[in-house]
């Protein structure tokens, strides 16, 4: 243990790693998702794109103790909870498209949907009745073969809960719990493929406390009277993931 904490002290970018942790933990405090999205470019211009992605699903365990409790309460526990459990069972057989499958062809039509999606959304659109129980299954099943085949997960939930009447606290805090304890349940997973090495549990221990402190900072920005700027900002994070998201990039 001793010599991996040696290692990593010594690794160069480490304090890029640090403070793109922070910014992660802000966006991610603030609206409810995003922090993959702001952390990932900058890590893995340092560390193997495997190891950040389990070093980070590591740091970001912060936000059962600083962001859920709070969102717990004002989220639709009921319904979010079965789409946890949907979207994990969905998530191995994206995880088997992605691992047996050319995606690029997937990956234009899911970022298709999303861009078209989000243009009405910006426009004004909304669905006028509540969602069905049905409807809700379908997206969670969706949000999994997806999140699993092309790493999209957070944009498609953000958008469903967008679209309807909620009001943003509600769909923030809908969205923060299924994206935290999804993650949480896809760390045995993790484990599983050999991802989570003792490397990279370090490193996410490591970017915890940071991540935590930070996702505090940015629930205390979010303020639920302000829905015109959340909504803008989640609008931009979507719309970075679609740009970022391109199969265009080596």
């Amino acid at each position: 243990m001793t010599d991996i904490l040696t290692s990593l002290l010594a690794m160069p970018g480490l304090w890029a790693v640090l403070a793109i942790t922070c910014v992660a933990g802000v966006v991610y405090g603030f609206a409810g998702f995003g922090a993959a999205l702001v952390f990932m470019p900058v890590a893995t211009a340092f560390i193997p794109v495997d190891m950040a992605v389990a070093a980070f699903a590591v740091s970001a365990l912060a936000s059962l103790v600083t962001l859920v409790p709070r969102a717990w309460g004002q989220a639709d526990r009921g319904g979010v909870s079965m789409m946890i459990a949907i979207a994990c069972l969905t998530l191995p057989i994206g995880i088997w498209i992605l691992r047996s499958n050319d995606v690029t062809v997937m990956r234009w039509a899911v970022l298709a949907v999303t861009t078209v999606t989000l243009l009405a959304l910006v426009s004004g659109w909304r669905y006028a009745t509540a969602p069905t129980t049905t409807a809700r299954a379908g997206v969670a099943a969706a949000t999994g073969l997806v999140g699993g085949a092309t790493g999209l997960v957070g944009p498609i939930m953000v958008l469903f809960q967008l679209g309807g009447q909620d009001s943003v606290a509600r769909s923030r805090a809908n969205t923060l719990v299924f994206l935290t304890l999804s993650g949480l349940l896809t760390a045995p997973m993790m484990a599983l493929q050999g991802i989570l090495t003792p490397q990279a549990v370090v490193l996410g221990l490591m970017l915890m406390v940071p991540y935590g402190i930070f996702a505090r900072v940015g629930q205390a920005l979010f303020d639920p009277n302000a829905q015109g700027l959340y909504r803008k900002v989640a609008y931009g994070i979507i719309a970075a993931a679609i740009v970022m998201g391109l199969p265009i990039y080596g």
